[in-house]
This record gives structure tokens, sequence and C-alpha cells, in this order.
């Protein structure tokens, strides 16, 4: 290549195009180092919680969480008596139904802010968003239907008839199903999403509240109030499996992301009954506070939190040693509660 430079003489060159550069110093003994990545996003967990209040005087926000501190870090102004919350794949918005207001409102999570408000049945009371990101289905408790919104537009495209007062909604992973607790009718509906219609319905136990399906899809874990127990569901036949005891008055679930262990609350008690999904089977009772009502677990399997409604803290659980590790003040009926993630 004819002279070198002076200030070349040291380095030698390299094509390898996984080296960061062409070249490198003798003093490294020319390893090709792998080239600069760059560095990711601080990332952390938030958690939503719906404050409904009280029935005499309903509460109208949303409190977020900062897991990092587990302090309250932001409000958000929602419709009266919320009382679930979803937050989309993406983390980037969330659906609360305002029980008394009959619609429901979205936020942006990067903004706290509301969005949009979405008319939908009467008393609406529960809220899923499809994995794919692409559906909103809200449970009208007191019209005995789901409105199906489209995130995209946030309209509501389709309202479809399931059972008696219907709450807890889950999906399956592919988006394909969603499994419905309707409270009064003590059954569960299995809509198919590409039609929505109901194709299946499921008789469970008491006074069925909410379900979760494991990450597999194959099973479905359902909180029956009134009967003390969980339903296990196989979504392949659509057939109960097994039934699990559980403590007094079970109204929420959640599942580990390894789809492990489902965590239920016990409203009636007092509790947290952890049930290990290898053997439906409990294998540990966590006291809480008082009345407590749902729960979300992180996405890294760490830490659940727990709303309690009369004591208006959330109470957040080590997964690891399924003891309270901390309670969280300044809730006003706090009831609903799910988690999102916020990149810096």
């Amino acid at each position: 290549m004819g002279k070198e430079h002076k200030y070349l003489k040291k380095f030698k060159f390299t094509s390898n195009p996984n080296c960061h550069c062409r070249c490198c110093c003798p003093c490294c003994r020319c390893k090709c180092k792998p080239p600069f990545l760059p560095i990711p996003p601080s990332c952390h967990y938030l958690v939503y919680v719906t404050d409904a209040g009280q029935l005499a005087t309903p509460d109208n926000r949303v409190s977020v969480i900062d897991t990092a501190t587990n302090t309250i870090v932001a409000t958000i102004p929602v419709g009266s008596a919320p009382l679930e919350v979803a937050i989309t794949p993406n983390g980037a918005f969330g659906y609360v139904p305002a029980f008394f207001s009959d619609n429901v409102t979205v936020f942006s999570t990067a903004t706290n802010l509301p969005i949009a408000t979405i008319p939908v049945g009467i008393d609406p009371l529960g809220v899923a968003i499809s994995p794919n990101g692409t559906l909103a289905y809200v449970s009208n408790h007191g019209s005995n239907t789901i409105s199906v919104i489209n995130t995209a537009t946030n309209t509501v495209t389709a309202t479809i008839p399931v059972g008696l007062q219907p709450q807890g909604i889950a999906f399956t992973p592919n988006s394909a199903f969603a499994y419905v607790a309707n409270e009064n009718s003590n059954s569960v509906s299995v809509i198919n999403t590409a039609t929505n219609t109901v194709i299946a319905t499921i008789p469970v136990g008491i006074r069925p509240r909410s379900i979760v399906l494991t990450p597999s899809g194959q099973f479905a874990y359902v909180t029956n109030e009134n009967s003390n127990s969980v339903s296990v569901i196989n979504t392949t036949t659509n057939t109960v499996v097994a039934t699990i005891p559980v403590g007094t008055g079970p109204v929420g679930t959640a599942i580990t992301p390894d789809g492990t262990l489902v965590y239920i609350v016990n409203k009636g008690n007092n509790t947290v009954s952890v049930i290990n999904t290898a053997t439906n089977t409990v294998i540990a009772t966590i006291p809480v506070g008082a009345s407590p009502d749902q729960v979300t677990i992180l996405p890294d399997g760490t830490f659940a939190y727990v709303t309690n409604q009369v004591d208006n803290t959330v109470s957040v659980i080590d997964i690891a040693t399924n003891m309270v590790i901390a309670t969280i003040p300044g809730f006003n009926g706090p009831t609903g509660i799910k988690t999102g993630t916020i990149c810096l």
C-alpha cells in the first residue's frame, strides 16, 4: 500500500466485518473486538391501580406505582368507579372501564393523560387486551354482554351476548379465543374472536369472578367466590378437570410468567393462596390487607402486588419467599391492578 503514514505504523488492518473498526492495536494482539452495541434503554415496571372509592363516594382515578421505589408517582383521571384496568402488550396505553359512567377511558402511559372515552354497555366492569394488541374486550356487568373495542380506532366494533353479570376475561396466547367468567350464571363463556360468537359454555363453581390462562394456553384457572374454590379448565376440551379448595371468597387471580404458580386473592379471609400448577395444590397462604381484591405479577416474576380495598393499600409479595415485603399506602378503595413497563 506504499509508504505507511507514521500514525498507522503501529496498527494492523482487518477486513473482518464483525470488528467494530478495521484496525487493531498490536498491544491487544490484534484481536478482533465485537462491534459496539447500543446501550439498552433504562426500563422498569409500573403498576396501575384503579381507585374505585366507596359505594357512597366513588372515586375516578388510576394511581401509578413506580416499582423501583414502591411509591405512587402519578394519578390519572378516568370515569366514575373504575374497577379494573388493562395495559396494552406494548405498554403504551391503558383501558379502564368506569362502572357508573358506562364508558371506557383510554390513557397514554407516556403522559398519564386520557386520550379517548369510549361508550360501552351498562355497568362495565372487566377488561382484557388480546395478546396481539388489536382488541380490548369489556364485560358489561349490567347488560350481560361483551363490548369489542378495536384498539387502532378506539371504537366498539361488536357486542357479544354472554352469561349473566360477566366479569373477568382472559385471552388465549394466540388471541383466537376469549374466556369470560359469568358471575351470576356460574359459568364461563368461550368466545371465538374471529367470529365474535360464543362457541362453548362451561359450568364452574358458584359466582365465578376472574380467570387467568397458563402461558401455554392449555389451562384456565377460574376463581369461584361463593364456592371457596378454583376451577381448572382444559381449553382443548373446554371441560373442568380439577377443582382446588382455597381461602374464603376468592376473587382475583394472576399467574407467574413461567406458568408454575397461580396467585389467588381471598377477599373473605384477607389472604392470598398460592397454587402449584404442576400438582394443582395450594403450597402457601399469605396474609395481606383488609378485603383484598386483585393481584398482578411483574413480568420478571419477582413480585406480586395485591390491592386491599378496605385498607386503601397495596401489599407487595416477594414471590421467592411468599412473604409481604412492603405495604404501599395512599389509595382510595383500590380494586383493579395491572403491570406496565416504562423505558426512559
